[in-house]
């Protein structure tokens, strides 16, 4: 195996919080680190902290394409990982949700995930070997009410990367997902943005429901419980990057463990029970 191709990887939504703190890590350790940003002022950050930085924007196909392009270029046409982790929560009610608005949270969290997925496998085939590393959610196990967007997003991925995962069963190329809870990060405000942005707070017969989420989410209070620093996730990526057989799950805090452990012992009943009190907590 090429030891440059080996210590590459591909990171994307890197101008902070998990994406950031898995881009430093695995620079420390060694990895070329291929470090990208939706926003050409997060990638002027990265680069003045001496990354290789490159803007990938996930809803732009042009984007995405050119990224690549330039990082085989450097790499010299191989590349040893992928960690998908570039997205966005929308939160709001189902019956709130525009057709521009669930299309606007998929371009993100897959479409354009898949569509860079989709352009580095062929690059691995030929290698002969890669990691494909998806950054999930609990929310991609069980649903909360508020959202359903996100909630649908991560469902979406988990059932793409299942597939994926079967697809290239035989292969050296594994696909491994990462399944965190709560985790510090950014998460919060880029919520709050879209929030305001995609729903009609005032039109909603849920508009209290709204002004409640709207005051938590403007508030720089503690985080929630059993929240874990972006090192958790770090070191998860790790494992799947240097083990000979990397896990298809990594679940990552104390609630992912717990949900994943109830959906499969309690009747869908029980467990919407318990799911709905979680939101209420959540939202004190």
């Amino acid at each position: 195996m090429n030891s440059g191709a080996e210590k590459s990887i591909l990171i994307t939504g890197c101008s902070s919080g998990i994406g950031r703190c898995v881009a430093e890590g695995l620079r420390a350790d060694g990895y070329r680190v291929f470090a990208t940003a939706r926003r050409a002022e997060s990638v002027a950050e990265l680069q003045a902290a001496g990354f290789e930085s490159l803007q990938l924007d996930l809803t732009d196909s042009d984007s995405i394409q050119k990224a690549v392009g330039a990082i085989l270029i450097r790499s010299g046409g191989q590349l040893y990982a992928l960690f998908n982790n570039g997205a966005y929560g929308l939160p709001g009610a189902v019956e709130d949700l525009s057709r521009a608005a669930l299309r606007a949270q998929f371009e993100t969290n897959v479409f354009g995930w898949q569509e860079l997925t989709n352009l580095l496998i062929p690059v691995m085939r030929t290698q002969g070997y890669g990691r494909i590393i998806q950054n999930s959610s609990v929310l991609g196990i069980v649903a909360l009410p508020f959202r359903g967007a996100y909630n649908a997003s991560k469902f979406a991925l988990e059932g793409l990367s299942d597939t994926l995962r079967l697809e290239l069963r035989g292969t050296d190329i594994h696909v491994t997902l990462i399944e965190p809870g709560p985790i510090l990060s950014h998460f919060r405000d880029n919520a709050l943005n879209a929030l305001k942005h995609h729903i009609n707070i005032e039109a909603s017969v849920h508009r209290d429901k709204y002004r409640a989420v709207l005051a938590r989410l403007n508030q720089q209070g503690p985080a929630v419980p059993f929240t874990l620093p972006p090192e958790a996730v770090l070191k998860c990526v790790r494992h799947a990057l240097t083990t000979h057989r990397p896990r298809a799950r990594y679940r990552v805090t104390v609630p992912t463990k717990i949900f994943a452990i109830l959906r499969r012992m309690l009747s869908t009943r029980m467990l919407d029970r318990l799911l709905v009190k979680a939101s209420d907590q959540s939202k004190r």
